[in-house]
């Protein structure tokens, strides 16, 4: 009975560890919008990291979170640290990597608590006439096993570009007013 027992326990604890192993790992998550001002407008204004304070959901998420500043905003390899007391918000830094003047900036996410995590990111820029850009704002991640196990319960995909649009959004209303 015990061997029974302890079998069926076995079965219950290995189910979510099999699963895992076809879950997975990697999401990525995209959103654009049209901005009606000239692309070197936007452009000017998203290359400075310290900006994204005014129309990203994540840095609008805890009013009262630490922030400091490392190297020349607006520069590879300047560097925006955050720390929060709200699990949501957590602590962590983003890097700008890359730079393609009115094209691109590409962002290192190094999430240190309350889980550790890097990811990349980017902002993208196309000028569709002369008073019209569209942003395109992407993000991926990597859930390591059996991590990835939650991919099934949430959808970081849908979450996550629920916040990208709205920061694209607020970036709207700024550049717009």
């Amino acid at each position: 009975m015990i061997k029974k027992i302890l079998l069926v326990l076995a079965v219950i604890i290995a189910i979510p560890f099999i699963t895992a192993l076809f879950v997975k790992q990697d999401y990525f998550v995209e959103r654009s919008i049209v901005i009606n001002q000239a692309n070197e407008t936007v452009y000017d204004y998203v290359k400075y990291l310290k900006n994204q304070n005014d129309f990203s959901k994540w840095a609008q998420m805890d009013p009262n979170m630490e922030k400091t500043y490392k190297g020349n905003d607006g520069s590879v390899g300047f560097v925006s640290v955050w720390a929060s007391k709200k699990p949501d918000v957590g602590v962590g830094e983003q890097e700008i990597i890359k730079i393609i003047p009115n094209q691109r900036i590409d962002y290192e996410l190094r999430f240190l608590s309350p889980f550790e995590a890097t990811s990349p990111a980017y902002i993208s820029f196309k000028p569709i006439d002369s008073n019209q850009t569209q942003v395109n704002w992407g993000f991926s991640g990597h859930m390591n096993y059996p991590m990835n196990l939650m991919m099934l319960f949430m959808d970081f995909e849908t979450v996550i570009g629920n916040d990208l649009q709205q920061g694209l959004d607020n970036l709207k209303v700024i550049l717009e007013n």
